[in-house]
């Protein structure tokens, strides 16, 4: 148990990974973990895509109605760099948040299916892993954005995973998730105190939107991304030549820690990598939700309603007649 119960000392990791490259991401991966447990971090928070990496610019040889062979090998190299899940990248993890005693929360590229065979579905997936060393949770992204859609399957709504612990509930959405009224709805109803916001946008905007959750959740926000640039992607990789016209740094960061009353208490942080710590006092909380409580006093049931469906959604269902 913590010795204040009320206070969270939370690292939120803005880094790149050795892109397209699992075994190197997960060795920088438990190096940053193990420098957030000595900084006192009670939770360590990764990235969008973290492992093995958010591949922005690249096009996988697609355009409407065709898809290139060479765009086929860049997949190939993608998904071969991908996590299983149950797997053994995962169980490194859960030895690393355990020698830590973190509650860590790890960005990956999910892929579906048995580990050992080919094929299958990518998905954009957060995990949660205890101070213990156990996988409590995964969520899968819900809605790809944009051309994410030609790389990542949709998550279904059984992966809405939110976490009780010693310093209350953690959960949260990845990316442009957040901009879903009825997703955030969701997630504050599962009493969602400690919200987490992986994502791989790092436009100005995106502090608006992290300070609109705190207010509107009244919850503490941990805004996380990656600083990338260009010449960190491999020399080898096939498609490299769609970054010719990119910009030297892919992507500057912008990762942030918000108060529930919408005060920004780390960051944002730019164009370098660096690990942000805050002291979130739980008990702002309570007073946030005072005078506003999403779920509470102010949600009016008898006017809006929502329907949330959390069974898994699976191709085939096999059932004795």
């Amino acid at each position: 148990m913590p010795t204040n119960p009320n206070l969270l000392r939370v690292a939120v990791v803005q880094a790149a990974p050795v892109l397209f490259d699992r075994e190197a991401t997960l060795t920088k991966a438990t190096n940053l973990i193990a420098e957030c447990a000595a900084q006192g971090a009670h939770l360590v928070l990764f990235p969008e895509a973290f492992i093995p990496a958010y591949p922005r610019g690249l096009g996988f040889g697609t355009v409407v109605g065709s898809r290139t062979p060479s765009g086929r090998l860049t997949w190939q190299r993608y998904w071969d760099n991908a996590v299983s899940v149950p797997g053994p990248t995962v169980e490194a993890l859960c030895a690393a948040a355990r020698r830590a005693h973190v509650y860590l929360v790890m960005g990956i590229i999910e892929r579906s299916g048995h580990p050992d065979a080919g094929g299958g579905t990518l998905y954009c997936s957060t995990l949660y892993i205890g101070p213990e060393g156990h996988v409590l949770g995964r969520h899968r992204k819900l809605k790809p954005t944009g051309a994410e859609r030609l790389i990542w399957g949709e998550g279904d709504g059984s992966t809405l995973t939110a976490i009780r612990t010693e310093w209350g509930v953690m959960g949260g959405l990845i990316c442009w998730e957040n901009y879903m009224p009825l997703a955030r709805m969701a997630m504050y109803s599962k009493g969602v105190e400690v919200y987490l916001a992986p994502t791989a946008d790092s436009r100005e905007g995106w502090q608006a939107t992290m300070r609109h959750i705190a207010l509107e959740g009244r919850c503490f926000v941990l805004g996380c991304n990656q600083f990338v640039t260009k010449d960190m992607y491999p020399a080898d990789l096939e498609g490299l030549q769609d970054l010719a016209n990119q910009p030297e740094v892919m992507c500057r960061g912008g990762s942030v820690v918000v108060s529930p009353m919408g005060d920004i208490l780390a960051g944002p942080v730019y164009d370098r990598e660096e690990t942000l710590y805050a002291e979130l006092d739980l008990s702002e909380i309570t007073r946030a939700r005072y005078d506003f409580d999403v779920i509470g006093h102010y949600a009016r049931p008898d006017v809006f309603q929502l329907i949330v469906n959390e069974r898994p959604m699976e191709a085939v269902s096999w059932r004795e007649f």
